[in-house]
């Protein structure tokens, strides 16, 4: 690394020795952070962990004395996870391209209000960790991803960035205006509260739960779109189905073909009420939703193993 002593918000060397942790606990303090950071990066978790992990090996195979010399570790395990990231979505890119039908975030619990050490305040916060916004990260290259999650979700200016994925500040606010472009017209629609949300997921699987197409569609706006992951693995959508006719018939032709073993709980999935299938003791379905409140505009559903055997039941040992 070129500095470092790159420095989030210009911090005072005053405050910079106060706050920085001796090296043998700086990792462990930064873990929560960088393992959110990587899972907005590359949306899986299970790859998040692998590559702050790797980071981590990385760390203590520096010299003590240059490991020493780190004056804000956060910066540079940031600089650090960013950059492993943006390998691994290079290859990742690849592989995302021949995946059986539309490919999805792994789900992450949030029941406790918590992602990834940081508390949330509602729909005001959950942009950064939502299944929706994360879907539309994947239309980014890269760098653009990158460079928009550390400004938008990690509070990062231009400045900061341009020493941290060695840039100029121009370019950094050049690939900024891209990312913001590809994404500004489908930006996510979130209710007022998580009451609001959960009523519409409520009345959704209600509606559907009844076979009644006509009340499904009613509370489906004109541009709904239904993505649904399975992975080759389990019975899924292979595209994404678009307006309230289609999505509607989909979701009422669809269950009667769960397991009739199956439960359901209403979870907090990505900072958003969501409903999962529990068969076994095993999570085989993920739904939420994307809603203002009056209409569903997406459903995003996973029923790739692989992608939900972090969820257990609540009353799970």
């Amino acid at each position: 690394m070129s500095h470092l002593w790159w420095q989030p918000r210009q911090l005072t060397m005053e405050a910079v020795s106060e706050s920085v942790p001796p090296a043998v606990d700086a990792f462990e303090t930064n873990r929560p952070r960088l393992l959110g950071l990587a899972y907005r990066l590359v949306g899986t978790l299970a790859d998040a962990e692998d590559l702050v992990q790797d980071a981590h090996v990385r760390w203590w195979q520096m010299a003590d004395e240059r490991r020493a010399a780190v004056v804000v570790p956060a910066a540079y395990l940031t600089r650090m996870v960013t950059n492993l990231a943006l390998d691994h979505l290079k290859s990742a890119r690849v592989k995302r391209e021949t995946y059986v039908g539309p490919w999805m975030p792994e789900p992450v619990c949030t029941d406790d209000g918590v992602a990834f050490g940081v508390a949330f305040r509602g729909p005001v916060d959950v942009g950064g960790i939502s299944l929706a916004f994360m879907v539309l990260l994947e239309r980014l290259t890269p760098l653009e991803r990158a460079v928009l999650v550390l400004t938008e979700v990690f509070d990062h200016t231009p400045a900061e960035l341009a020493e941290l994925l060695e840039r100029t500040p121009v370019a950094i606010r050049q690939v900024l205006h891209r990312a913001r472009a590809h994404i500004a017209d489908d930006r996510p629609r979130y209710a007022p509260d998580d009451d609001a949300h959960a009523r519409m997921m409520g009345a959704f699987f209600g509606a559907v739960a009844s076979a009644d197409v006509a009340a499904v569609e009613a509370l489906l706006a004109a541009d709904v779109r239904a993505r649904s992951d399975g992975g080759g693995k389990a019975n899924a959508a292979l595209k994404i189905l678009e307006g309230p006719s289609k999505v509607a018939r989909f979701f009422v032709g669809i269950l009667p073909k769960s397991s009739p073993t199956m439960t359901t709980e209403v979870r907090h999935i990505n900072g958003l009420p969501a409903l999962v299938g529990f068969d076994g003791g095993r999570a085989v379905m993920m739904a939420t939703c994307e809603t203002d409140g009056e209409r569903i505009h997406a459903l995003l559903v996973v029923v790739n193993p692989d992608k939900l055997r972090h969820l257990r039941p609540t009353d799970a040992p």
